[in-house]
């Protein structure tokens, strides 16, 4: 079993979302789902973007800290987009993470201070979406750089590509994402035995 913290998106702690955890319980994987927004869903991107500029970045970064000080250090930090960001910024600055999950979103790494080599990591988003072409850089310079960092590319430009109900939702690439999340989770087990 894996020790997962899973970081909503813009659109909050979406029904999607916790189907997502469900299938990871299923799985056999203990999974937190914190609510940084405080039962705050929203239908569309612009609207979760409006409450997040809203909310001093400091003050998210801080409540996502807080959710994961009474965890074990060797946890799986998987975040969505705004919670990729925040999975990051733990698996980069909360000593022993056991891997990270980075879904449609990456940070330049000295953002967020040195990048840890031993800690593997996967960062899965679609080639033309819109709002990881910022990102796209950094997430293939971290997949060069490291041995443990997987970069998967997915054809399409949906950015919440596993919101199932969403308008960008592509079920055989959130299949795929899915399948492949679950092999990583599995080889981190075989490695912790």
């Amino acid at each position: 079993m894996t020790e997962i913290v899973m970081f909503h998106h813009v659109l909050g702690r979406t029904v999607a979302l916790e189907q997502i955890a469900e299938r990871l319980r299923a799985a056999g994987h203990q999974v937190h789902m914190p609510d940084l927004f405080d039962g705050h869903t929203f239908e569309s991107v612009d609207e979760g973007k409006t409450f997040v500029e809203s909310i001093d970045d400091e003050e998210l970064l801080s409540k996502a800290v807080a959710e994961v000080q009474s965890l074990p250090a060797d946890v799986v930090y998987l975040g969505f987009s705004l919670g990729a960001a925040l999975a990051q910024y733990l698996v980069q600055n909360r000593e022993g993470a056991a891997g990270g999950i980075f879904m449609y979103g990456c940070v330049a790494p000295e953002v967020f201070g040195d990048w840890p080599d031993r800690v593997p990591v996967h960062i899965h988003a679609m080639e033309d979406d819109p709002f990881f072409v910022d990102d796209a850089d950094a997430a293939k310079a971290l997949d060069a750089a490291h041995e443990k960092v997987s970069l998967f590319l997915y054809p399409g430009s949906g950015h919440l590509f596993l919101e199932r109900g969403h308008d960008d939702y592509d079920a055989d690439a959130a299949e795929l994402a899915l399948s492949r999340i679950d092999s990583f989770l599995t080889s981190l087990e075989i490695v912790s035995n």
